[in-house]
């Protein structure tokens, strides 16, 4: 299957491309088209005009993601969505092609602004194209789209946001209780790989993508602000909530280098070290602990509060002893086996480090983060 994206440099074509291209490499597994023998064949502004005949020509489908979205001059928006869509169809009549066209409009095209009115037009010249030839056609009414590789500072106010905070530098808002309608870059793109199919999901003579998110403008800005104060405080935002996983994945592609890595607070002593990584109001804390050759950790228990310990490098021993009772536990762990040891509620615990030359280190989970007003924490040793 020969696939034509036009705007492929763009936000949606950039992203659109790269999944098209994991599917030819057999990277990408998870679509109907997974094993068929794909090319894309990309356009853009850029490119040779003389190429796009011989494109029309091979393609057995056509996405047309071409469009601008804030020309300096407002005229520009006419051409730029109306006049290519018309010579990118032109051509492929000129070349006897009528395979399947999909356009990218915007849920603007029902407004009566330069920007609406060129994308409105857009759209009523692929209908009339396609009652002409018989193709089928696809228009997509996007709302406000957001994720990796979108343009700050020029049509996404979510690019924006993301791209200042992360850098420090001021937003504006005019207005936070406006409701945003977003939908998310990949959701766009599985939508489009599944019209490749004839997947496409269609409301009345649109197409849609399934998945809109709504949320208020100031709910957005929250949102940014908390995650760029998550390297400090040491939390990972509610992933369990499809927005927000969506949009600190796409807050993330915003930072610069130089916060790609942050010093954790390393507690240090003759014994070792313990260093906290993820600290969650609902999901634990997790951490790594260092214990040097012939050290033991632990001696103490918990009434409510659990833990999971997994050694990954070195050689140890973990002791359990129910509070109340004579009988020890014992797991030899190591790196060369990963597994994990419980620390059950009740019970006092430790860990030794068994080698003589080497350190242990262990990755620990604990069902809450540590409280100091209430650490539910008791010394006491496992061996009597």
């Amino acid at each position: 299957m020969n696939i034509l994206v036009t705007g492929a440099n763009g936000f949606v074509g950039r992203n659109l491309v790269s999944q098209l291209e994991n599917i030819a490499s057999g990277k990408a597994r998870n679509y109907a088209i997974a094993g068929e023998e794909l090319h894309v064949l990309c356009y853009d502004v850029d490119s040779d005009p003389a190429v796009l005949e011989e494109y029309c020509r091979r393609a057995d489908f056509v996405f047309n993601l071409a469009g601008v979205n804030r020309p300096e001059d407002p005229s520009e928006f006419m051409k730029g969505n109306f006049g290519f869509a018309s010579v990118l169809l032109d051509t492929l009549k000129k070349c006897g092609n009528s395979c399947p066209v999909m356009i990218s409009s915007s849920t603007q095209a029902a407004l009566d602004n330069p920007y609406g009115e060129s994308k409105r037009a857009g759209e009523e010249l692929l209908f009339e194209y396609g009652r002409e030839t018989g193709a089928k056609v696809l228009v997509y009414r996007f709302p406000n789209v957001f994720g990796k590789w979108c343009r700050p500072n020029y049509n996404s106010a979510v690019a924006t946001f993301c791209h200042n905070i992360a850098h420090g530098l001021p937003i504006r808002v005019n207005d936070p209780s406006v409701v945003m309608h977003l939908v998310y870059i990949d959701d766009v793109v599985d939508e489009l790989i599944g019209a490749l199919s004839g997947d496409e999901h269609r409301a009345g003579v649109f197409c849609e993508v399934p998945v809109v998110h709504e949320i208020t403008l100031g709910g957005i800005v929250d949102l940014l602000y908390s995650f760029r104060d998550m390297q400090q405080d040491l939390e990972v935002p509610d992933l369990g909530d499809a927005f927000t996983k969506k949009l600190y994945s796409t807050y993330l592609s915003y930072l610069p280098k130089e916060k790609f890595c942050y010093p954790l607070k390393m507690n240090v002593d003759n014994r070792g070290s313990f260093t906290e990584i993820i600290r969650t109001p609902d999901r634990g804390q997790f951490s790594v602990n260092i214990s040097k050759p012939g050290i033991t950790k632990g001696e103490h228990w918990h009434h409510t509060k659990n833990e999971k310990f997994v050694v990954v490098s070195g050689h140890g021993l973990v002791q359990l002893r129910k509070i109340g009772t004579d009988e020890v536990i014992n797991f030899e762990v190591c790196g060369e086996k990963m597994e994990v040891v419980e620390m059950i509620p009740g019970y006092t615990h430790n860990i030794i480090n068994l080698s003589d030359t080497e350190d242990l280190v262990t990755f620990m989970w604990a069902n809450e983060a540590f409280n100091p007003e209430r650490p539910d924490t008791y010394f006491e040793p496992v061996e009597q």
